[in-house]
């Protein structure tokens, strides 16, 4: 079952002269169970591509549906709500809030959008993000800040993060390109763990050991996706 679905899309930055397209009708499918690499040279687009589909940047034109829920042309309440139920973002760069311990930063997704996460309660977002601090090995740094965790642990917090609300699609923007090797494999073994269990997975990567993992690989260039 194809749960992210993309037609047509485009996305420019910039007017006039400064213009730069990035993305040129882009198509893309992604099918629960699916874990699918997208590479690309540096600046190409492919962090945009995950925005776009999330719906933290607005395409130009185009089409998107994200576990049958429309992206693009709904009003922001609608989508912060499809965002909380739908998708699990995992940012390059963290993003954890830095006043926030790294078991409150897992529990963020539950306090937004819809009153109600996936398990139904406040006590079952607690549960899971209990659960996913467990597997992921962070349960003796789970009441520390992010600045002082490794990379590598504040890497697995925004993954769990990312995983609390039970979503059916889980977009990663270069997920290990700022781990060592070791926190590197632990990350896409989870990675594709998440896509075995039945969710629609994308995955931004330069990296070869990262795009090995993926069932399927798809190449930006001059912004449409081949492959």
């Amino acid at each position: 079952m194809t749960v992210v679905r993309a037609r047509a899309v485009t996305k420019t930055f910039g007017t006039g002269r400064a213009a730069r397209t990035v993305l040129r009708g882009a198509d893309l499918d992604v099918a629960a169970g699916e874990l699918v690499a997208v590479v690309g040279r540096s600046g190409s687009g492919k962090s945009t591509l995950l925005h776009v589909l999330a719906g933290l940047d607005r395409a130009d034109s185009g089409t998107i549906e994200i576990a049958g829920g429309r992206v693009d042309g709904v009003r922001d309440a609608k989508l912060t709500a499809l965002r909380a139920r739908a998708i699990g973002f995992v940012f390059q760069f963290f993003h954890l809030v830095p006043e926030l311990t790294g078991e409150e930063n897992v529990l963020l997704p539950t306090r937004v959008g819809s009153p109600l996460t996936a398990r139904g309660s406040a006590n079952g977002s607690l549960r899971r993000a209990h659960e996913l601090i467990d597997r992921l090995d962070l349960r003796d740094v789970a009441r520390s800040l992010p600045h002082e965790l490794s990379g590598g642990e504040q890497q697995r917090f925004a993954i769990a993060r990312a995983l609390v609300n039970d979503p059916p699609v889980v977009l990663a923007d270069e997920p290990i390109g700022n781990l060592d090797p070791v926190s590197g494999a632990v990350v896409l073994s989870l990675l594709r763990g998440v896509a075995d269990e039945g969710r629609a997975v994308a995955m931004v990567t330069h990296q070869p050991e990262a795009a090995a993992i993926a069932d399927r690989v798809v190449r930006l260039e001059d912004g449409r996706l081949v492959g």
